[in-house]
């Protein structure tokens, strides 16, 4: 385990450790829509540990290497009657990246981030040692580890809590209006620990549906919904259904394709990409082609092409207090106005590291994820996303480090918590090995 990647992390020293080093992964099979320019600098280390290592049940401990994807462990775990406690939804999303950037869904109100579900991480050091880090073995570092976009060492192997599973998610959809309703109804939710899933969704100011979840053996048949096959309406397209008829809805859709329920369309992005891809003709004669992997839309996208969608669409996921939220959704609605917007709670422990709430005391958060195209007059993506950056930095929240990131250096160690990380950069020898998080992510840095 990690022996590859310690011989190649010596041959580096011994050549003199001129280049930092970096996953030679290659960016255009990442499911960020950002292109890593550093790819072609950066002495590239390669890590193909796409393995799951071992199921404890008795523990209740999977063991994955990183590039292991959340397709996989689904695949795998439900069919043994288990499940990660936190299943970020795309398929291709990766532990490593969910690690190392972070990972959300609808049961997060709960568990909390990715990071927040895994309890030892193994690293590669610069020195090319090899560490294990827990809560209480090496904890600074394995507090330091996310979010940290693999600049404190390389990952090699996680392990993460499993829980008992269920078939079924019965799942209950509630079209609510006014934005203050749909808030106060969203917050009530998100506090109640019997909803194993929360999650609404925004189709406009004040129109959502929220829907709640519990896992479920038991079904009944007529109400039985897989949406995951892929002659099904887009997800998202079907909850709006319930918005439009004005009718409350209880379906039972089976685990795996709850999980994964808005991969087929991407979210909504699908919409910009294939307009047509949800009518009925197409998805039953090509709907088992969609959809196309994000690594084969950026391989296939030209540097023209990627300018302009920068400049009209916007994907991004701000995570804030959920007591701002009505603010929140104000400031998007005036600076970037994108609809559907996608509502995930969850539980932000005060723990050390990049990212923890202002207080002493677990806090309850919101995601907020923006994707599609933005209606503001004038919509300029660098100082519209630097306001809404503004917005969240003022009310100690976060921006996900996936997503274009406009802040300047001193802004971006005003949103996250530098302390801890710089210490153990300094003390691990990573100046030297490593960019720093923001010359890795953050546009003002990479131009």
């Amino acid at each position: 385990m990690g022996k590859i990647e310690v011989a190649a992390v010596r041959e580096w020293k011994e050549q003199g450790s001129k280049t930092f080093m970096c996953t030679g992964r290659p960016g255009w099979l990442t499911v960020s829509l950002r292109v890593g320019k550093y790819k072609k600098t950066h002495k590239n280390i390669m890590i193909n540990l796409m393995d799951i290592l071992e199921v404890d049940t008795k523990k209740q401990i999977v063991r994955v290497e990183p590039l292991v994807s959340m397709g996989q462990v689904t695949a795998l775990l439900n069919s043994i009657g288990w499940t990660l406690p936190v299943l970020p939804e795309l398929d291709d999303l990766t532990v490593g990246g969910l690690i190392m950037g972070t990972g959300i869904e609808s049961s997060s109100h709960k568990y909390g981030l990715f990071q927040h579900i895994c309890t030892a991480y193994e690293l590669v050091l610069a020195d090319g040692s090899f560490v294990r880090c827990t809560p209480s073995e090496n904890s600074d570092l394995f507090y330091a580890v996310p979010w940290s976009c693999g600049t404190l060492g390389f990952l090699v192997a996680a392990e993460i809590r499993i829980i008992p599973a269920k078939k079924y998610v019965k799942l209950r959809f509630e079209p609510v209006r006014g934005l203050e309703a749909i808030c106060d109804k969203f917050t009530q939710e998100s506090r109640r620990s019997e909803n194993h899933f929360v999650e609404g969704l925004l189709y406009s100011l004040d129109e959502a549906v929220i829907m709640t979840g519990v896992m479920t053996d038991e079904v009944d048949s007529t109400k039985l919904n897989s949406i995951g096959n892929y002659y099904k309406p887009w997800f998202f397209k079907h909850v709006e259904n319930y918005l439009k008829t004005n009718q409350e809805g209880l379906e039972y859709i089976p685990l795996r394709h709850y999980y994964h329920r808005h991969t087929r369309s991407i979210f909504w992005e699908l919409q910009d990409i294939i307009p047509f891809g949800n009518n009925p003709v197409f998805r039953y004669l090509f709907g088992w082609m969609v959809p196309p992997k994000i690594s084969l839309l950026k391989l296939t996208q030209g540097e023209t092409l990627r300018k302009l969608y920068e400049q009209h669409h916007v994907v991004q996921d701000m995570l804030v207090p959920m007591k701002c939220l009505i603010q929140a959704l104000h400031t998007f609605h005036n600076d970037i106005h994108v609809y559907p917007i996608w509502l995930c709670p969850f539980i932000l422990p005060s723990q050390p590291g990049l990212v923890h709430p202002k207080g002493d005391e677990t806090e309850l958060y919101v995601d907020i994820g923006a994707y599609g195209e933005p209606h503001v007059k004038h919509f300029e993506a660098r100082s519209c996303m630097r306001q809404l950056e503004k917005f969240v930095r003022s009310v100690h929240g976060f921006q996900m480090l996936y997503a274009d990131c406009y802040m300047n250096r001193e802004e971006f160690w005003e949103m996250f918590d530098g302390s801890l990380y710089h210490k153990l950069r300094k003390q691990l020898g990573c100046q030297e090995a490593f960019p720093e998080v923001y010359d890795k992510i953050c546009k003002a840095a990479r131009h």
